[in-house]
């Protein structure tokens, strides 16, 4: 391992490329990488971005849709962009609410591009239909499947890389629970954590998993036998860690902080956690490192918190070499990857990136530039297909196979939406509505009734507030005339000591009036808006 002044330490510079070569290591096939930002009208603007402090990547993408945790009153919310609405969102965009609590983390089905999970800190887990196409005066979507068993929070959501409709789920009641959410069930909880967990990874065939905790170690689990199959120390920073799997390899790449709260990577064999087999120092930035890693083209793509720059490093040989890096003067709030089967080939980009502002989401553009407008299956190797290569039975029965893959040469269209349906109940709170004329007209008397009450209730307020504000009136007169006579007159000091007496008196009457006015003026119009429900519920009533 190379010391922090070494070549890692300076290596990891992209002006210091050459530095690699020189020193005898081999060159980095894709060298010529380079980002490219979209415009500003090809990006999706008038977003209120979630401000929720719990560490998470804010959006997710898949072939169709872009998924963003929103920034929402009275309960939680998220919403699903299709990526071709780009511009200017409209102020009353559908929102997906079911929520009593801040939503904290989304993803899509990789199997189905019309199905997302979603957690929050109501402690539940929501599966969604995405429609294909909102309608006009639509305000909200309403989830399939709401499902509990988490007695705390729900930080991240997970599919699984292989079993069709299989979900982690990570809490910080310290559990990982798996579901079935066709048949709306928990199969298996995981436990072993004694802090928060702050991130999760599957690995290529997702029979295990691999997790980073508040407590700094790092964890793989066999999420089947609820047993750790490895666990070591990891980053010795209090700052948030995450983790990565490098696709069909046993190596794993985690991101942290030293104790000394410089940022670091450091490279995992997953067969042995008791060192890592790297630990490079990167920068002393506060940020919390993202890493998203392509399998294809063995590409590791590091996006700091708060930084304005992408870089990005080619893995071989268990080295990681650098290649460049985005840099850009707007700083990250998130970052999601496009699935490698929706990018564009034919303008040879390997890699899409939704950078994530304040009220923005902005494309960026990873390519490899290339004179022939052939194919280029260097860059292009047979990747993660849309098919399960298992279904949620086989898996949970043990099966373990590699994920299905596709070539992009003969090109990729999406599947026809198919309507996600789950055997899962949602609970509704049953309301008794009238049966008959009778019930009706008992209905509509009690409503009536109330609605009398409520307006002599706020008669009344009224009638106090008007007395109140005259008593206020003549408290703050009184207090101007004492003012104005201990200013003009030369008291005697047993004087000056009752005008001081007088004056606090007075504006202790004052202060405490006004207090009640407001008090008082608050009930009224708390009682205001039941008028105005009880009215509303009136008008709902048929006329008998």
């Amino acid at each position: 391992m190379l010391a922090r002044g070494g070549i890692e330490g300076k290596g990891f510079n992209p002006r210091n490329a050459h530095t690699l070569t020189r020193f005898g290591f081999p060159h980095p096939h894709h060298r010529h990488v380079y980002g490219t930002g979209a415009k500003r009208d090809l990006c999706y603007d008038n977003l209120r971005v979630s401000n929720n402090a719990w560490d998470t990547n804010l959006v997710k993408a898949n072939s169709l849709f872009l998924s963003v945790n929103w920034n929402s009153a009275g309960g939680g919310a998220f919403v699903v962009i299709s990526q071709k609405t780009v511009g200017k969102l409209p102020d009353a965009f559908p929102l997906y609410r079911g929520h009593t609590a801040p939503v904290l983390d989304t993803d899509f089905n990789p199997f189905n591009d019309y199905v997302v999970a979603s957690g929050g800190e109501d402690c539940k887990l929501m599966i969604w239909n995405i429609p294909e196409q909102y309608a006009e005066d639509q305000e909200f979507v309403e989830p399939v499947a709401k499902l509990s068993g988490h007695q705390r929070k729900v930080g991240h959501v997970l599919f699984h890389p292989t079993a069709d409709n299989v979900l982690a789920t990570a809490s910080t009641d310290l559990t990982i629970k798996l579901w079935d959410i066709t048949k709306g069930k928990e199969m298996q909880e995981v436990t072993g954590h004694t802090e928060n967990i702050q991130s999760l990874a599957w690995n290529h065939t997702g029979s295990l998993l691999v997790t980073t905790c508040r407590d700094k170690r790092i964890r793989i689990l066999d999420v089947r036998a609820n047993k750790v199959v490895q666990e070591a120390a990891g980053h010795q920073g209090i700052k948030g860690s995450r983790s990565v799997w490098l696709g069909d390899t046993d190596r794993i790449v985690t991101t942290g902080f030293s104790k000394m709260s410089d940022r670091q990577m450091n490279l995992w064999d997953a067969g042995n956690l008791a060192q890592p087999l790297k630990s490079t120092f990167l920068d002393t930035s506060s940020g919390v490192l993202m890493p998203f890693y392509d399998a294809d083209i063995k590409i590791l793509f590091l996006a700091g918190k708060g930084d304005g720059n992408i870089r990005y490093f080619e893995f071989e040989n268990d080295e990681l070499f650098v290649l460049s890096e985005f840099k850009s003067s707007e700083p990250q709030r998130g970052l999601g990857f496009l699935p490698k089967r929706a990018v564009n080939v034919h303008e040879c980009e390997i890699a899409r990136a939704y950078k994530v502002g304040t009220s923005l989401i902005e494309p960026i553009s990873f390519t490899v530039p290339r004179k022939s407008d052939s194919f280029q299956a260097d860059i292009y190797p047979p990747t993660l297909s849309d098919e399960p290569a298992l279904t949620a039975d086989e898996f949970f029965a043990g099966k373990t196979v590699n994920p299905k893959t596709i070539d992009l040469e003969a090109g990729f269209s999406v599947k026809a939406k198919k309507e996600f349906v789950t055997a899962a109940v949602i609970e509704e709170v049953e309301v008794a509505l009238p049966k008959n004329e009778k019930e009706y007209q008992e209905a509509y008397h009690e409503l009536r009734k109330e609605n009398d009450h409520l307006k002599d209730q706020v008669s009344q307020r009224d009638i106090k507030i008007r007395v109140l504000e005259l008593e206020l009136e003549k408290a703050r007169a009184t207090l101007a005339e004492v003012q104005v006579e201990a200013k003009t007159a030369v008291p005697s000091a047993t004087q000056t000591k009752e005008v001081a007496t007088e004056t606090t008196k007075v504006e202790t009457v004052a202060v405490a009036t006004e207090a009640s006015v407001e008090t008082t003026t608050t009930v009224v119009q708390t009682e205001t808006v039941v008028e105005t429900q009880v009215e509303t519920e009136d008008a709902l009533v048929p006329e008998v």
